[in-house]
């Protein structure tokens, strides 16, 4: 059986942790496929009509283009799909087993110095007084993505109206910004370094930079910190089908959920039990969860590449 997933420290979970107890109750070799979404995504395309990967583990938005091009298969009814959440059920073929958060925060350090009130908003990245003090990631990557279209809602647009998004990041935001970061890392070092005072990261980031001792603050907008979710789907034309539907039902049982929640991401399974150490930083319980914005993938993957060859040529040049 072939799964295809994320590498880094989730394949280490999963090669370590997750895979072997599910081979050993089913008496089947897992072949973990690692790579970051858009190349399973390009994997599904190249293998159309002989597809090798049976499972696929993608991000939110790729699963919807992975649904849309007809890769995914449906996913069986089954006792455990009545435990998720309903913000993880993204199709009839495809469903979250994780639930991350983006948003912005800030250090609280640099904040209280300035006397500068804490942010509120989306909107608050365009604030004139933080000139030189913010660094984001392009609208190429889901975070910057995040941010665009979050800003856009701020405005009174959204992934319907993206223009009051790139008006907000041309006219406010660009000005404010130290630089336009390569990656999360490039983020996190110039945080560190006390070179900025305000950004856009995961919430598991940030948890795990509170916990290196940097007085980050994550702030709770007014318009929401938005879902980042991890989802599966069963693969067409599997060669196990029953066992890749064994595979989707297994990752969304709470003894699995529990440790993924060790790895960064909130749990779908609403009847799964964590402490409060292993709640934090994940977005936890109905009530954290009901308060995430969930983006029209469907909406935004239309006009993607558009967007940001739009990015590239107005804001980050």
């Amino acid at each position: 059986m072939y799964v295809a997933g994320y590498g880094g420290s989730f394949e280490k979970a999963m090669r370590e942790t997750l895979l072997p107890p599910f081979e050993k109750a089913n008496n089947v070799k897992v072949e973990y496929v690692a790579g970051q979404s858009t190349a399973t995504l390009a994997k599904l395309q190249a293998q159309r009509g002989k597809q090798e990967i049976d499972v696929a583990i993608v991000d939110d938005g790729p699963m919807y283009q992975a649904v849309q091009f007809g890769f995914c298969a449906p996913i069986e009814k089954a006792a455990v799909l009545d435990d998720v959440y309903p913000i993880a059920k993204l199709d009839e073929k495809a469903i979250a087993f994780g639930i991350g958060a983006t948003g912005p925060v800030y250090n609280e350090k640099i904040f209280a110095e300035k006397g500068w009130p804490a942010p509120t908003s989306w909107s608050d990245l365009g604030n004139p007084a933080f000139k030189g003090q913010v660094s984001l990631l392009g609208a190429a990557s889901t975070t910057g993505l995040h941010g665009l279209i979050l800003v856009a809602r701020a405005n009174g647009g959204g992934e319907k109206d993206i223009e009051p998004g790139f008006v907000a990041y041309r006219d406010k935001i660009r000005p404010n910004m130290l630089t336009f970061a390569p990656s999360a890392p490039k983020i996190e070092e110039l945080l560190q370094n006390g070179e900025i005072a305000m950004t856009v990261v995961a919430r598991s980031r940030a948890v795990a930079l509170q916990k290196a001792g940097l007085p980050i603050k994550i702030v709770e907008p007014k318009e929401g910190n938005v879902a980042l979710m991890v989802t599966m789907c069963p693969v067409v034309d599997s060669d196990v089908p029953d066992l890749s539907q064994k595979f989707v039902q297994y990752m969304l049982s709470p003894d699995v959920q529990k440790i993924l929640a060790g790895n960064g991401y909130g749990p779908v399974n609403k009847t799964t039990k964590l402490t409060t150490a292993e709640a934090e930083g994940v977005p936890f319980g109905e009530e954290a969860v009901s308060k995430l914005v969930k983006i029209d993938w469907p909406t935004v993957n239309q006009s993607r590449a558009a967007w940001t060859q739009r990015w590239n040529r107005e804001i980050e040049r």
